[in-house]
């Protein structure tokens, strides 16, 4: 048995062949996990645990049936679903998880993250992370009607990505002096995250010791996975 996880799906109605190999993983090889982890970006957007979109509520209801089968599964905003609440924990039986955390796997003390605050060298994204993460600013944002949250996701994603294609690729990459400092202050060599869209397993020293940083791939084209067992891991693609 492994422990499993997965980041970046981006669960969308205009991307159903994703929701489909989400609902084949749950239903096939999650099943026989010890656990799942679902490291942020499960969805494309969230604006609020009331919204009623029917995909999502498609995904939700195979969430609910596969934690009720016994696996468990702990999942972590990222800066697209950060807005997910107590509600949908209630609902769908995972764990909400802090970003960071720790975690022991099999013996090796593992740091788990989304991975966007260590983008560092985009100011004016963490600067804008550090307002839709205040709990004020969600509430405040959680008070609107449902209609007028889904325009403004609809506009600050399109704004997004307008922003994105002008920015040269290393800024929106993480930033090594951030990793370090980040993997430092909590005493591990190894870290785990997604965001970045760009799987690799680097390699590097935190001092006097060899470290990792493991990055998950989206799910845009394929699945990506990270098994790890008591033998160690693999970060793995999953051919849709």
């Amino acid at each position: 048995m492994a422990t499993l996880f997965i980041s970046d799906l981006h669960l969308d109605s205009e991307r159903p062949e994703i929701g489909s190999q989400f609902l084949d993983f749950l239903g096939g090889e999650a099943r026989e996990a010890e656990a799942l982890y679902i490291l942020g970006d499960l969805f494309d957007s969230w604006v609020g645990d009331d919204d009623p979109n029917p995909h999502f509520a498609d995904m939700k209801r195979a969430i609910t049936a596969f934690t009720a089968s016994g696996v468990p599964a702990y999942f972590m905003h990222g800066n697209r679903d950060f807005m997910i609440g107590s509600e949908f924990a209630d609902e769908t039986g995972v764990h909400l998880l802090p970003d960071p955390t720790m975690v022991d796997l099999y013996g090796s003390k593992v740091l788990l993250a989304h991975g966007d605050a260590l983008c560092t060298d985009d100011i004016e994204y963490q600067q804008v992370r550090a307002m839709v993460r205040n709990p004020d600013w969600q509430r405040m944002i959680l008070g609107k009607p449902l209609a007028e949250r889904l325009a403004l996701a609809a506009d600050v994603r399109a704004k997004s990505q307008l922003r994105n294609a002008g920015l040269p690729e290393a800024i929106m990459d993480v930033n090594q002096a951030a990793v370090e400092q980040l993997m430092s202050e909590h005493a591990v060599t190894l870290l785990l995250h997604g965001h970045t869209h760009r799987p690799a397993v680097h390699d590097f020293k935190l001092g006097d010791k060899d470290a990792q940083r493991i990055v998950l791939g989206d799910w845009f084209d394929h699945g990506s996975v990270v098994r790890w067992n008591a033998n160690g891991y693999s970060l793995d693609t999953m051919a849709r």
